[in-house]
């Protein structure tokens, strides 16, 4: 328990070390999956790249819609562990993998079924449907898998545990990468899949990170242990965790509904602003990376500390880390400033009018990148106090009140042009920032404890119990 006593305990600025380098490893990796996707369907041709493209977008707005309740579990499990109830631990494990696939199963179907008119309200060309149907149903498919090894890896999160989790996603990007040409191209006697083949190694490959999951928590060696009986349903702290993680669902679902509506207002400008925005998009998800394993750190430390009733040293956690945030990605932007057209050559070699353009937004938002370090860590302390709505409605705030009618009247009403869509960027960045600084120095994200009360929050069912009791005996 000496990483877990220094969790609650050590310098804060060591504990958020040790956990934020592997989580920003675990991101960097888990993007690894659609770079060699990309990779290797690029070389199939246009057609192809197009199919795999347009249904992204529409998987992950399925998927956003059950991640809110992998926050449950990793908020909760981060609070039982520091609040050193580790039955409970163990019983938020089970119970909410058992609702995460429950959901899975529903989403995954639903989407299934419903491909065919996802695709054709997207007017997609007949060139690409086909390609695009198979991807897609093979990745609601895969659903189940995505979902799995998602909350396993809240949960250890949530835990402390963040290495497990690294050396898994290390292990199946690596297999990845070599299954990828094999279902694609084919070899030998195994004639290639195209598109779908892509979509079928990743489908293999997350499926075996989810029964790696499953079977550490059975195993029990990374301080959880579940048997079968605690996956009995649960279904007073189903219903709790479920109205605990709705808000993240919403919060994740708004956003990635948001940026299809957005692409909307970027394609009524041309090729040359759809593939700037693309390429600066691309290089704002890079660059997010080292602030959302950041912040996820933070998370898990503010969950444990409330948890451990150290109030005063959550709060420090998060203002260290927003100061972390703040000053590593204004740094960045700075360096990204400097080298903007090359950053965006590095995409787009042979294009000199997406370089400059994909300059100009790089130039313009960058500089702000900073306040999106800092507001994450604030958007993660919330999210581990079980203040939920508080996420949701900061980011809803920020698409649906700051940046979609700012984009709009800049690009459409003022001599900006395109360029509007990039302040809006800009704006939003500062204007949402401060409303979440103003928001946490009210101090009521102090006041939620979620382990308070387990006769409120959460029902351990009495044969739960019992196995517990019998496992101590």
């Amino acid at each position: 328990m000496a990483s877990y006593n220094n969790l609650l305990e050590g310098p804060i600025h060591k504990a958020l070390l040790s956990l934020a380098v592997p989580i920003v490893l675990n991101q960097i990796l888990q993007s690894a999956y659609q770079l060699t996707d990309a990779f290797w369907v690029g070389r199939l041709g246009a057609h192809e790249v197009a199919a795999v493209s347009v249904s992204m977008p529409v998987t992950f707005l399925v998927i956003a819609l059950g991640a809110g309740l992998a926050m449950a579990g990793a908020t909760l499990s981060a609070q039982y562990m520091g609040a050193k109830k580790y039955d409970m631990v163990n019983h938020v494990a089970a119970q909410t993998m058992l609702m995460v696939v429950i959901v899975a199963i529903v989403l995954g179907l639903t989407g299934f079924l419903l491909s065919p008119y996802f695709l054709h309200l997207l007017g997609v060309e007949q060139a690409v449907y086909d390609n695009a149907l198979k991807f897609m149903r093979v990745s609601f498919v895969g659903v189940i898998f995505v979902f799995t090894f998602a909350i396993f890896q809240a949960i250890m999160r949530g835990v402390g545990q963040v290495k497990v989790p690294l050396f898994i996603v290390l292990g199946t990007v690596i297999l990845n990468f070599f299954l990828d040409p094999l279902f694609i191209y084919g070899w030998g006697g195994f004639t290639g899949l195209g598109v779908m083949g892509a979509a079928l190694a990743t489908l293999v490959t997350q499926g075996l990170a989810a029964i790696c999951g499953i079977t550490i928590f059975l195993k029990g060696r990374h301080g959880i242990q579940v048997t079968l009986k605690h996956f009995k349903p649960d279904f007073a702290y189903i219903k709790r965790a479920f109205f605990l993680g709705a808000p993240g669902s919403v919060e994740l679902a708004a956003r990635a509904l948001g940026l299809i509506i957005l692409s909307f207002i970027v394609a009524s400008f041309g090729t040359v602003t759809i593939a700037s925005y693309g390429v600066g998009s691309n290089i704002l998800q890079v660059i997010t990376i080292p602030a959302m394993g950041l912040s996820m750190a933070v998370s898990t430390l503010v969950g444990q500390n409330l948890g451990a009733n150290q109030v005063d040293r959550a709060a420090k956690v998060a203002v260290i880390g927003a100061s972390w945030g703040f000053a590593a990605l204004s740094l960045i932007g700075g360096i990204a400033y400097l080298s903007a057209p090359y950053l965006v050559a590095f995409f787009i070699p042979d294009d000199p009018q997406v370089i400059q353009h994909g300059a100009q937004f790089v130039r313009t938002m960058c500089l702000t990148w900073g306040f999106i370090g800092l507001q994450l860590c604030i958007v993660s302390t919330f999210r581990a106090s079980g203040n939920m709505v508080n996420t949701m409605l900061l980011s809803l705030l920020a698409q649906w009140v700051f940046q979609f009618p700012i984009a709009y009247i800049l690009s459409k009403h003022t001599a900006l042009g395109a360029a509007g869509i990039w302040w809006s960027f800009a704006v939003t960045n500062i204007l949402i920032a401060l409303v979440s600084i103003v928001w946490f120095a009210r101090g009521s994200w102090k006041k939620t404890r979620l382990t308070a009360d387990d006769q409120e929050m959460v029902h351990i069912s009495e044969e739960t119990m019992i196995d517990i009791e019998d496992r101590r005996a």
